[in-house]
């Protein structure tokens, strides 16, 4: 497997593994309305302005399959997606390390704000928990969060 930054070609593939993963993991763990917040959110526009910005990349498995995808900006990390069939193989942890190391270059911590299901993940990888986040939405549903960070230098 290997990690570049990802191609306007790739962004249908990236959609793709975006839509997969939330839908099929954030069920486990949140209600519906935030498993369709999270859709929306990551939405092929946003995509697109990912690619665009040059801060996304694309995992690519041994057939140059998009497996997997991360995107940060300036010293936080925006987004680490895996899909479940790739899950547990150290494709996240992969991807995490690549981020770490391009913000690495201009920054001495990195930061991001971790769903449920990543949370343990990060914090394997010694980032800690320094605050929490809400987010209000239909219907009196809360998306909690958790703002995490870990020291790169």
């Amino acid at each position: 497997m290997r990690y570049i930054v990802a191609k306007s070609d790739h962004a249908e593939a990236i959609h793709y593994v975006l839509q997969t993963t939330i839908r099929s993991v954030y069920p486990k763990y949140y209600p519906a309305e935030v498993v369709e917040f999270f859709c929306s959110l990551h939405c092929i526009e946003h995509v697109w302005e990912g690619v665009a910005s040059g801060h996304m990349g694309v995992l690519l498995g041994d057939n140059g399959e998009v497996v997997g995808t991360g995107c940060y900006d300036g010293n936080h990390i925006t987004g680490v997606y895996v899909l479940p069939a790739w899950q547990g193989r150290g494709c996240g942890t992969q991807i995490i390390e690549q981020l770490e190391k391009l913000i690495e270059a201009n920054h001495d911590t990195v930061c991001l704000e971790a769903s449920l299901p990543a949370a343990c993940l990060y914090e394997h990888r010694g980032y800690r928990t320094v605050g929490h986040g809400v987010i209000d939405l239909e219907g009196g549903v809360k998306l909690v969060y958790e703002k995490m960070e870990r020291q790169l230098k």
